[in-house]
């Protein structure tokens, strides 16, 4: 009897097992087919950079649509050589302004800014290093070619206020003979590494050479290297009427700054003309309407 019992309980249990066993396959299925297949995982780490060279073709594109332009300005350049040997601006009777470049020039920037000045009919003043005239002189022939006044920024852009006059001599000589070279053009002004020279130094140079020393009235800092925003505010902000403004071809930023800060001084007004054709306006006591 006991063991018919026994036999009995095991066949339910048995029975029961089953059932819980049926019952846990089928959540296993519906649960798999409830997930969604994902996307298989590589079994690899992620793809190594990929690396490329430097596009040194590259341009900056042209702006769309129609640019402010300078209008076409006739004046004389020949300007006098007695009276004040220093200038950081010339009084004018128009809204003249000279905006002058330093440094260069530079292999890939130069080229950048004078397609901009060409596109809106501006003609500057490049105050370049002799050795760099040396190293591009294409890119000086293009500068004179274009219409553009070319000058003397030494040979090696040292601080000529600790150099011999003797040493002076040379740095003036070494550019005007790499300018004549490149470009046929004799420079006829001079700025001065960091505006620093002597006055004594700026008498006999002027004696010597003809050169008037060139500083500047607007100043944005651009070797700092403050970015474009802040060089094209700062030129709006300090350029007034005979103003001459300082910038360096050398910094990329600032070639940058240019579109938006030569359009905005055509916006107010401001006509541009090279430092000799501002220095003529004095001499000449009057400026073109």
């Amino acid at each position: 009897m006991r063991s018919a019992i026994t036999r009995h309980m095991k066949r339910i249990l048995a029975t029961f097992s089953i059932a819980a066993l049926s019952i846990t396959f089928g959540s296993c299925s519906a649960q798999k087919e409830a997930v969604a297949p994902g996307p298989l995982t590589p079994l690899t780490g992620p793809a190594a950079p990929v690396k490329t060279t430097r596009n040194t073709a590259y341009v900056t594109p042209p702006v769309q649509g129609p640019v402010q332009r300078n209008p076409d300005i006739n004046l004389p350049s020949n300007f006098s050589k007695g009276g004040n040997i220093s200038f950081s601006r010339v009084p004018s009777a128009g809204q003249y302004v000279a905006i002058t470049f330093d440094d260069g020039p530079h292999s890939q920037n130069t080229p950048r800014l004078l397609d901009m000045l060409r596109a809106r009919n501006i003609k500057a003043s490049f105050f370049v290093v002799g050795r760099n005239v040396d190293l591009y002189p294409g890119i000086a022939r293009q500068i004179v070619a274009e219409g553009h006044e070319i000058a003397s920024h030494s040979y090696t852009h040292r601080l000529l206020t600790k150099m011999s006059d003797d040493q002076v001599r040379q740095e003036f000589d070494k550019t005007r003979d790499a300018i004549v070279k490149a470009t046929g053009v004799q420079p006829r002004v001079m700025r001065p590494p960091y505006g620093a020279l002597l006055q004594r130094q700026r008498e006999w140079v002027h004696a010597q050479y003809g050169y008037p020393t060139i500083l500047w009235s607007v100043d944005p800092n651009d070797w700092q290297r403050p970015g474009s925003a802040a060089i094209c505010s700062r030129i709006l902000t300090q350029t007034s009427s005979g103003a001459i403004i300082l910038a360096h071809d050398i910094h990329v930023g600032t070639v940058d700054a240019m579109p938006a800060t030569l359009d905005g001084l055509l916006k107010k007004g401001y006509k541009f003309v090279t430092v000799s054709q501002l220095l003529a306006m004095q001499s000449s006591g009057a400026a073109a309407p």
